[in-house]
């Protein structure tokens, strides 16, 4: 076709039916279908119709976990009439995945316009969609810019869908009429993914992991339930940025409450930049013509080097299965049809260059109505999607580990214990016998505790946000590191003698706890996984007299700062929640600190001597308002 010098005469010249343009097809092509919800769907359903009269065709898309009209020709002609190659980067064990297995190309998102731009794997047709042209000619890809855009740079002849329910997307998303080779004008609703479901445990993941993500972070998600939860959770946060591989419902909703402003990332300031859009009507209502939105090709959104140049990027991805030593299989998720696994290395590895960044897996701990364990020994049939030494956080409803720097043992623990309990014990025997824990090491019914949530709080004090936490089994060395730390006076107060030895048979009932019949409270600075254990309080019931006898121990340098104060009032709630009498402490006469500290529990308390011992103790059904200055009980007015 001659070259026009105005663009809408030749829009006209290229205006043709879907059947008409496919007639350019020959066999032996390789012909790219535009991905996720930016697929043409009535070219597609045209070449389905005329497919019989091709052999040897060869589609490239990303993978859609729906079974569509070419897959089944592909299936039905053992790839004589079209053959798929699947872009995909997920581990296949889904049963519906599993039998086209034989399509997948493993590759990461950010590397597929090279594939295509160098003529490596070239391209012959192109079947995009597009919005119609402005005044100036130029059609945006819409809700689906990722590798469309390379392929329309790179294919020998381009067919457009024009389809005036595509929204029009400000960024790199747009083709000009002079550079594609037939227009097809065809009007029809666009792919959308259905609400998805809420889950109780997603729901508790999201709370674990909100609190990892603080003001002026970056964020990315995934495609799935427990990420649409955790944004729920973020509706307290303020000035969050978004560069993600896909836009969602969630973020949009974000974006309206003010939550997401872009304003603090560091790079496409006042900018919420992605790839893609996968949602309702609503989100492409939302995101058409809209200033503040940007899409661009996935070799810029997913390139990890882009990613590491946001303040804070937290990736959230959601991962299938994870083994002891921390390698991870994911998989596209059954509740929509797109995958969002493609991007899920590339973002991990963008966020470790990143500025205070984050990369967090989620995963809910059971599989098939709590018969299968996500958490597993080893791989063995599943193949690895992100390898052991670039996971940093994972989180399940029953809790957050990192994994940065971990040995194999200290990995194995740490994911034991965000196991689903009735699995641990078992996992904890199986790496045993894969030697990934010591073999001197006995497994403790403590460690089916569920970690309790609900007591974990930051208090900022004199400047210094502190964390109070229960403590897991991943702080032993934290712990042992605190107590190696203390001086001497302090170490006999705490133990009642001089102690030079902190070895696991020695202090294991600190942090191998119930929760309930005994609980440990600790005080940290520093990022989860490397905090700085500075004050453990400590409680351990009497099932004889059901008391719970109390302990504190508190690092010098941060000692007078009340830390002591806010333990020993988070263990007295503790007790109370797990129907304990009250609390007891034992001490010696010149341990004034510890005295004061008991006397000022708002019950009355009981002291008596025994031998060269004071025991304190007191009982939660006799309440007794203190003073907060003088410690003595508030006077009673009729």
């Amino acid at each position: 076709m001659p070259k026009t010098t105005y663009w809408a005469d030749a829009y006209v010249q290229k205006a043709c039916s879907a059947a008409d343009a496919l007639q350019h097809l020959r066999p032996g092509q390789r012909v790219f279908i535009g991905s996720s919800c930016g697929e043409p769907q009535h070219l597609v359903n045209e070449l389905s119709k005329v497919s019989e009269r091709f052999t040897d065709i060869e589609i490239v898309r990303l993978l859609s976990v729906d079974s569509g009209p070419l897959t089944l020709i592909a299936n039905r002609s053992h790839s004589q009439q079209l053959n798929i190659r699947s872009f995909y980067l997920g581990s296949a064990s889904p049963t519906k995945i599993k039998k086209n297995q034989r399509f997948i190309t493993p590759i990461n998102l950010s590397q597929i316009p090279h594939l295509f731009k160098s003529r490596l794997m070239p391209l012959n047709v192109a079947l995009i969609q597009a919005s119609p042209p402005d005044d100036f000619g130029w059609m945006s890809l819409g809700v689906s810019v990722d590798i469309n855009m390379a392929a329309c740079e790179s294919a020998d002849l381009v067919i457009c869908q024009v389809n005036p329910n595509m929204p029009r997307v400000l960024g790199r998303s747009f083709i000009h009429v002079n550079d594609v080779d037939f227009i097809v004008e065809h009007e029809e609703e666009l792919l959308t993914i259905q609400p998805l479901p809420e889950m109780e445990t997603a729901n508790i993941i999201a709370k674990h992991i909100s609190r990892l993500i603080t003001d002026g972070s970056t964020i990315q998600t995934s495609l799935g339930v427990t990420n649409d939860a955790t944004m729920v959770c973020l509706a307290e946060k303020n000035d969050l940025g978004v560069h993600s591989q896909y836009l969602s419902e969630p973020m949009m909703r974000l974006f309206s409450m003010g939550v997401i402003t872009n304003k603090k990332k560091g790079f496409n300031n006042g900018k919420l930049v992605a790839g893609s859009a996968v949602g309702s009507f609503m989100l492409y209502e939302f995101i058409d013509d809209n200033p503040s939105i940007e899409f661009h090709p996935s070799d810029y959104i997913n390139n990890p080097t882009i990613i590491g140049r946001h303040n804070q990027m937290v990736t959230l991805n959601t991962a299938m299965a994870i083994d002891l030593t921390g390698q991870v299989a994911a998989d596209a998720l059954p509740l929509n049809n797109y995958t969002g696994i493609n991007g899920l290395l590339d973002f991990t590895r963008g966020a470790a260059m990143s500025s205070n960044g984050k990369s967090i897996l989620i995963l809910t701990s059971t599989s098939d109505n709590d018969k299968t364990s996500r958490i597993v020994p080893h791989m063995a049939d599943t193949a690895v999607v992100v390898p052991r030494g670039d996971v940093q956080f994972v989180a399940t409803e029953y809790g957050v580990v990192n994994l940065f720097g971990k040995t194999l043992q200290e990995r194995a623990m740490a994911l034991i214990s965000i196991a689903h309990p009735d699995f641990r014990d078992e996992l904890f025997s199986q790496a045993k016998e894969l030697n990934l824990i010591d073999t001197g090491r006995q497994f403790k019914q403590a460690i089916k505790g569920v970690y309790p949530l609900k007591y974990e709080e930051t208090i900022q004090i004199k400047g210094i946000p502190i964390n109070f936490r229960p403590a897991r089994t991943v702080d032993e060395r934290s712990i042992q590191e605190h107590y190696y730390n203390m001086n001497r006076g302090d170490i006999i107060s705490r133990f009642f003698h001089e102690k030079k030895s902190f070895v696991h048979p020695q202090i294991e009932t600190t942090y191998e706890i119930d929760y309930i019949n005994d609980l440990t409270i600790v005080a940290t600075i520093g990022e989860l996984g490397f905090e700085k254990i500075i004050a453990v309080g400590e409680y351990f019931r009497n099932p004889i007299v059901n008391m719970a006898e109390i302990a504190f121990s508190v690092s010098r340098e941060y000692q007078g700062m009340g830390i002591a104060k806010i333990l020993q009032e988070k263990l007295a709630v503790a007790a109370k929640d797990n129907d304990i009498k009250g609390l007891i402490a034992y001490t010696s006469p010149q341990n004034k600190g510890m005295i004061r500290l008991f006397n000022h529990l708002p019950y009355k308390i009981h002291t008596e001597k025994d031998e060269d011992m004071i025991i304190l103790n007191c009982l939660f059904s006799e309440p007794e308002p203190k003073d907060p200055k003088t410690k003595d009980p508030l006077p009673h007015f009729s």
